[in-house]
């Protein structure tokens, strides 16, 4: 109950404000805050959201964003006192704690909020039914995610996880049971649709966010409180089988989702930060490994590419950074071998794609599986080809050689800026000059380019040239044919897809005597 001089202090910054408060609101007070703030504006002529500017400038107090609320705030009030006092934590530092209130005169709850948080509380003035739908959204984290949701309609899309509950759909019973699952769904969904190879999740003080790489470029997809992001990275941890009670040290693992009837499996990594765990999953399209014809490969490189695949005592190595479709490319020569007359191995980190017809081994450094010691081990398979995921150590490159000097194709990636830093990188991982020249037949080294959307590209003339693009165009001496605009396909941006530029070298007679005599070697393309 509210006695009468609780409520004195509003009526009397009603009437200060220029409106009539009737005494009838002291005189027969109303039960509780939320009816007294709704019966004062009602019989004021005034809405809530005036009644707290009243209010708040009477008590010389700020009017409280509810939408700027930091998260960390939340873990020093607890649930049963914001519901309790109905006020609701904003920010903190390290002496005082922000709080939101409708009843900023009242000593027992400035009290309460010291013990509980340790902090000086600081008042800022919000309607109560405001302040009620924003602790029960924020403590609660299904109505976070329930929220979060709003007019998504996964219930329309096929996502299945495989390997749970028997690799049947989510059914719709257990989605409105658990909006988790509909959300992590949706995530999911989405991602693929927009053909992204990354998902985001990461924490700050502010709240949580999901991004998306789309084309190698990251795009914003969602925001999200702390306590909803934790449930949503505790999802995916229980779908790749990670410990979800552990989140102080880096954990990975794998699942596979299917997305309108296609097969995706995910490869999910976490590290903890200061406020909570930071979850990235890489999406690989088991279905989307693709002929050398199709990758988009200038006919002469094609050409002189397969001649390097043809034979079988040589190493042949692509070379780029992450992301520059080097795996994309191997994949699809592993496609164009594997005739089924000769026996191809892979030692990989981690199997990108299943392909037939082929032996692709995981390494497994705790199991002792690295890709050294699988090298040494599939020698004596009595492989044709192998390919080694990746030239990281003197090792694994000196079995390598060995390997090709012993009449293997060996296919490789390693990280260069270019084509001829193998040679090198080879070099500066301890490998003799001589047996480099011998093993080594040729590099490739490729970027990828985002194209323009077909969909919206605007088609440019030469008196429309913008400055900028004028200047591009007298430096390289090509004029732009098309201009990126931005539509709903291509995410607004105006690029969708995109396509590898390479750079290849073969060796000859002259490159092997240059590389054995450690010669420095600028090719001329």
């Amino acid at each position: 109950m509210i006695d009468s001089r609780s409520c004195q202090w509003m009526v009397d910054a009603v009437r200060k404000a220029g409106y009539s408060a009737p005494d009838i609101l002291c005189l027969d007070p109303p039960d509780t805050i939320t009816e007294l703030w709704k019966d004062t504006a009602e019989q004021s002529g005034i809405t809530l959201d005036e009644l707290a500017d009243i209010i708040a400038r009477h008590a010389k107090l700020k009017q409280a964003d509810l939408n700027s609320a930091d998260d960390l705030a939340l873990k020093f009030l607890p649930e049963k006192i914001a519901h309790q006092y109905l006020v609701f934590p904003l920010r903190e530092d390290h002496e005082t704690l922000v709080v939101a209130t409708s009843a900023p005169f009242d000593l027992d709850v400035s009290k309460v909020i010291r013990f509980a948080s340790g902090r000086s509380p600081e008042f800022e003035i919000a309607p109560p039914e405001a302040l009620q739908e924003k602790i029960e959204a924020r403590y609660s984290p299904d109505r976070i995610v329930e929220g979060l949701l709003g007019d998504m309609d996964v219930l329309g899309e096929d996502v299945t996880v495989l390997g749970e509950r028997s690799d049947e759909d989510i059914g719709v019973t257990d989605i409105e049971a658990e909006p988790v699952i509909r959300l992590t769904s949706a995530i999911m969904r989405d991602a693929i649709i927009q053909g992204a190879s990354d998902v985001h999740i990461e924490p700050s003080r502010i709240g949580g966010v999901v991004r998306f790489r789309v084309d190698g470029v990251m795009r914003h997809y969602m925001q999200m409180p702390i306590p909803a992001l934790i449930r949503i990275v505790s999802r995916f941890k229980i779908l790749s089988k990670m410990d979800i009670a552990d989140r102080l040290r880096p954990q990975d693992g794998r699942a596979t989702v299917r997305v309108r009837g296609r097969s995706y499996d995910m490869r999910i990594s976490t590290v903890p930060t200061q406020v909570a765990e930071k979850m990235v999953i890489r999406i690989l399209d088991s279905g989307a490994a693709v002929s050398l014809d199709e990758i988009g490969v200038m006919p002469a490189e094609l050409e002189e590419f397969r001649q390097l695949l043809s034979r079988r005592d040589s190493v042949v190595i692509i070379t780029g950074p992450t992301g520059s479709g080097k795996t994309t490319t191997f994949y699809s020569a592993l496609r164009e071998l594997a005739t089924g007359s000769v026996n191809i191995i892979t030692v990989e980190n981690p199997i990108e794609y299943e392909l037939d017809s082929i032996t692709q081994i995981q390494v497994e450094p705790d199991q002792g599986v690295t890709f050294a010691s699988a090298l040494r081990a599939i020698l004596r398979q009595d492989p044709d080809i192998i390919m080694i995921g990746e030239i990281r150590d003197a090792e694994t490159a000196g079995i390598a050689v060995q390997a090709s000097l012993t009449g293997h194709l060996v296919l490789a990636t390693m990280h260069t800026n270019d084509s001829v830093g193998v040679i090198t990188r080879l070099t500066d991982l301890g490998l003799d000059p001589t047996a480099i020249a011998e093993s080594l037949r040729g590099a490739l080294a490729q970027r990828l380019l985002r194209k323009v959307c077909r969909e919206c590209a605007e088609r440019i003339l030469e008196e429309d040239l913008t400055p900028e693009e004028r200047e591009q165009s007298d430096r390289y001496g090509v004029l732009p044919i098309y201009r990126a605009k931005g539509c709903t396909l291509c995410g607004n941006t105006g690029y969708r897809g995109r396509f590898a530029v390479m750079e290849l070298w073969s060796s000859n007679a002259e490159l092997e005597e240059l590389i054995a005599r450690r010669h420095c070697w600028t090719p001329r393309w």
